[in-house]
């Protein structure tokens, strides 16, 4: 384990290190789907996800006003929803995809796709009970903000920074630098599991990145495209005992 300096502030991604996803994407969008009598494969489905979403630009707004952004969200996703539907060659069954998405998005603001892992609760209580601030840093949208409060984890973070509000998404560094401007950022870890938003984002931005590998099945392993000596965490468990080791 690399050294890491004392934390004045720990951020932390959201979908993946604090909570994750009961049933697959692919799993939600074909059970949508056969509801409106379009049936297609759910592993399909997923292989269509991750490469619309990988395609897709970055879910952020830098030029709208905020009462135009809750649209623009939904519309972020919704073109991510069709490009799924177009690559797993089932697009043209839908009778109006409009509709048909709406009920998606809101589902996903809801706590039921959700689950916090074990490790979570434990270690933003340790953090809490330190008095170290807890920032979410997230490509998320804003329907996060109800996620975090329908899981009971709003309490423990005084600011919440997600791509469709500050115009900017992980890895661009402009997000990590936002969300920690009143701190020297060589005093913040952030934490996640993505090896390019995360790891590469947050160390472009001056951050200490530690990298949090979940066993994760539902979603496809990192490609990393480098070799570089960070951190590693299997759990938030772990970052609860270097932290103990450093003040010791």
């Amino acid at each position: 384990m690399l050294p890491l300096d004392p934390p004045q502030l720990i951020t932390l991604d959201a979908v993946g290190t604090l909570f994750g996803l009961r049933e697959s994407v692919g799993t939600v969008y074909g059970r949508f789907a056969a509801a409106t009598g379009v049936q297609v494969d759910p592993a399909a489905l997923d292989v269509a996800f991750f490469k619309a979403f990988k395609a897709a630009p970055p879910c952020a707004f830098p030029e709208l006003e905020a009462a135009q952004r809750a649209e623009a969200e939904l519309r972020w996703w919704q073109g991510v929803a069709a490009e799924t539907f177009r690559r797993a060659g089932v697009l043209d069954q839908f009778a109006d995809f409009d509709r048909f998405f709406a009920p998606v998005f809101a589902y996903y603001a809801t706590a039921e796709p959700w689950f916090v892992y074990q490790d979570v609760l434990p270690a933003l209580k340790d953090w809490q009970a330190q008095d170290i601030p807890l920032r979410v840093v997230s490509n998320f949208d804003s329907r996060l903000y109800g996620v975090l409060e329908a899981l009971g984890l709003a309490p423990f973070f005084k600011e919440v920074w997600i791509s469709s509000e500050v115009g900017a998404a992980k890895p661009d560094r402009l997000i990590f630098e936002r969300a920690v401007a009143s701190y020297a950022t060589s005093q913040v870890w952030h934490i996640g599991d993505s090896w390019e938003d995360d790891v590469l984002g947050a160390q472009g931005a001056g951050l200490q990145a530690i990298w949090l590998r979940r066993d994760r099945p539902l979603l496809p392993e990192p490609v990393i495209h480098e070799t570089l000596a960070v951190p590693q965490l299997t759990d938030l468990t772990d970052a609860q005992v270097i932290l103990r080791g450093i003040a010791s």
